[in-house]
């Protein structure tokens, strides 16, 4: 019988993560990423595994894909030529954004520029109330028009007033601009993001156009660089929801390929936390160029509807690009392996955000990169092998990484200190401000780190924010792509109608979940018309009057037969969960709905507890212990030593081809069943 062969591809922004799984077992490798053409990576690291395996790409059965491209693409404003086209009057809706200030005090406060200067924004003149009826009718000629005026444009955002609630006059625009600009994208706010809120939604949408002919064409290439090299199995992307979509639906909509990559680190944490029976878990992925930060509660990632990239101000809500899509909720910063650090006017060292990613990559790397990144202070403080980074297949330069220390302004033993102290105060920072905002305490929290640099920088991690216990899954060093082989297939459908409890209508809200279960699981039945398909609904409610709302997600038996008071109490135990209370005496309203349809997940075997299997032994090498400040001898230890029961007290590394774990004095580290390196501070 032929076994299943399926291929987990990451790129990120230093490397390209390939995983082949293959009748249980796994095959990995990291390679640089090719920015020119990402998909040279691909089909290298497609070559290697498939070698390893002793198998031809013919025998692939399916392709799973994340990439940051999309996210890169509008961080670095590198995307279409694009015209939006809106109501009248609202032409500087995604210059004005909501007038909010991020900073209260800066009086010298640059908000973010729009992604669509004001002379590439267009206006028409029609108007839809916000109870969805036409004020003003759109004419078509005038549509027509202004289709002539737009000859040059690579792409086209729509996004119209109140549209989600009629998209009529956003269908008719649709429709001349594909007469009249045949081979032009054209994205339609009623379609990428039916929501309420103008400025998220039409940003959103914006967004959406602005990337789609670049992603339109990578995908388009590597499908057919991928049959050229044999294999002509499906291709699918993992989308920022945490599940798999076509190929087809993330050419239409590639905003929601924005934050793939890390979506399928907390898919990959997640099912580590089930086969461990932990229900309290935060997710830590550090790569080349970022580090994310997850809650998983109860085996599942903390989701949301709204998420910002490109912040101008580190760990500051508004200083970035709202997207209005499902996402996995994370917390996402700059510093990762290449992330590079300076010195400011105060003389302090500041690490990120800009990377050195690959190209050239750090100092240590020896292709041209002067400038001290992270990766250059790990192998200055013993953490990394010289000789055996990435497999052996990337030899270090230790003289080059203290050169380009030695420019922040001190020895490079200092320089290095300080510089990995800074980066892992700044992920320890955006670690706690990610709790509060959720209302959780990480005393109780086991961290599972994944990402070729996560296993680096964890215990400290650990021992900054008090967690006593740390987990590190085989593979780690390729977590995002395993966790695209774990993903399911799904798709969530959001839809904005205004409802207050007081006036509820359950045949309408009954009408309204059945009619988006139909839409989420139609996307899932486009990957896989045979598979068994569940749905979950879930909607967003406040108290009228407050300018946000919280997540209430409906058990079955609420979504087929909804009805005010189980609304009412749902809505109740949520609030009270978020912010200690109710207030009693306002109404509440519900503001979205939404369904998310999905493949059924396995359930994972649970890990036995470990036996008593000894201690492993190894030579020691000097590793610096950042809290006494100190070099001292450590422990040398392949990880496949590392048996179930086997231990390793601190401070100890342990190797492997896609990692190193650090394990700092006073923590012990014992190998699981399941491959997992359970790390816990000692008692």
């Amino acid at each position: 019988m032929t076994q299943d062969a399926n291929l987990g591809v990451d790129i990120g922004g230093t490397f390209t993560d390939v995983v082949l799984e293959l009748d249980g077992r796994q095959f990995s490798t990291k390679v640089l990423t090719t920015y020119a053409a990402p998909e040279d990576a691909i089909l290298d690291g497609m070559a290697q595994v498939c070698a390893k395996a002793g198998i031809a790409p013919d025998r692939l059965t399916r392709i799973i894909h994340g990439t940051t491209l999309a996210t890169n693409a509008l961080i670095e404003r590198r995307g279409a030529r694009t015209a939006f086209i809106t109501t009248e009057g609202f032409r500087d809706v995604i210059e004005m954004r909501t007038e909010s200030r991020f900073e209260q005090y800066d009086l010298n406060l640059v908000l973010p520029p729009p992604l669509i200067a004001r002379n590439h924004r267009y206006t028409v003149t029609e108007r839809v109330d916000a109870s969805g009826e036409v004020l003003i009718a759109l004419d078509r000629a005038e549509v027509e028009a202004l289709a002539a005026r737009l000859t040059g444009y690579q792409s086209i955002a729509v996004g119209l007033l109140h549209s989600y609630l009629n998209p009529d006059h956003e269908r008719m625009i649709g429709a001349v601009l594909a007469e009249a600009l045949p081979g032009v994208s054209v994205s339609l706010s009623s379609d990428v993001s039916p929501q309420m809120r103008e400025y998220e939604r039409f940003n959103t949408t914006c967004a959406n156009a602005y990337v789609k002919p670049m992603m339109e064409s990578y995908l388009g290439r590597l499908a057919a660089r991928l049959a050229a090299a044999g294999a002509e199995c499906p291709i699918y992307l993992m989308h920022s929801g945490g599940g798999i979509m076509s190929l087809q639906s993330a050419a239409e909509y590639p905003v929601r390929l924005v934050e793939s990559g890390p979506a399928g680190g907390a898919i990959y944490a997640a099912e580590v936390a089930r086969r461990h029976g932990l229900t309290r878990v935060l997710s830590f992925d550090m790569g080349g160029t970022t580090a994310k930060i997850c809650l998983i509660r109860d085996g599942a990632p903390k989701t949301a509807r709204v998420f910002e990239v490109a912040r101008t101000w580190r760990f500051k809500k508004g200083s970035g690009m709202p997207i209005s899509i499902p996402v996995i909720d994370m917390v996402e910063i700059g510093a990762g392996g290449g992330s590079l650090a300076h010195v400011d006017a105060l003389g302090q060292i500041r690490v990120g955000p800009e990377s050195a990613g690959s190209e050239p990559g750090p100092a240590c790397y020896g292709r041209g990169g002067d400038k001290p990144a992270v990766t250059d202070a790990d192998l200055t403080l013993g953490r990394l092998d010289p000789a055996n980074f990435a497999g052996g297949s990337i030899p270090l330069h230790p003289d080059r990484s203290a050169a380009a220390l030695t420019t922040l302004g001190s020895d490079a033993e200092t320089a290095a200190h300080g510089l990995s102290e800074v980066v892992d105060e700044n992920m320890a920072n955006a670690a706690r401000v990610h709790a509060v905002e959720n209302g959780e305490d990480l005393a109780d929290y086991t961290m599972i780190a994944f990402g070729g640099a996560a296993p680096l920088h964890a215990g400290r991690l650990c021992q900054k924010l008090g967690i006593d216990r740390l987990l590190v899954p085989p593979g780690a060093g390729v977590g995002s792509a395993i966790g695209f082989l774990r993903a399911p297939y799904s798709f969530e459908a959001t839809r904005s109608v205004y409802m207050r409890l007081d006036a509820f209508d359950p045949a309408a809200a009954r009408d309204l979940i059945e009619a988006l279960t139909e839409e989420a699981t139609g996307f899932v039945r486009s990957c896989d018309a045979d598979a068994q398909v569940l749905s979950a609904a879930k909607l967003y409610m406040r108290y009228a009057g407050q300018g946000w709302e919280i997540a209430v997600d409906l058990p079955p038996e609420v979504a087929t037969a909804p009805n005010r008071a189980a609304l009412q109490a749902l809505f109740d135990d949520n609030y009270t969960a978020l912010f200690g209370r109710t207030v009693a005496g306002l109404p509440v309203e519900i503001t979205v709905w939404a369904v998310n349809a999905a493949t059924p997940v396995p359930a994972p075997t649970p890990t036995p507890p470990a036996p008593d299997g000894g201690r492993a032994e190894g030579p020691t090498r000097p590793l610096f212990d950042p809290a006494p400040g100190t070099f001292a001898p450590a422990s040398v230890i392949d990880r496949a030593a590392l048996r179930d029961g086997v231990s390793a007290p601190g401070p100890a590394i342990i190797t492997e081809a896609e990692t190193t774990i650090i394990v700092p004095a006073g923590f012990t580290a014992t190998g699981r069943a399941d491959g997992c390196i359970d790390i816990r501070r000692a008692s």
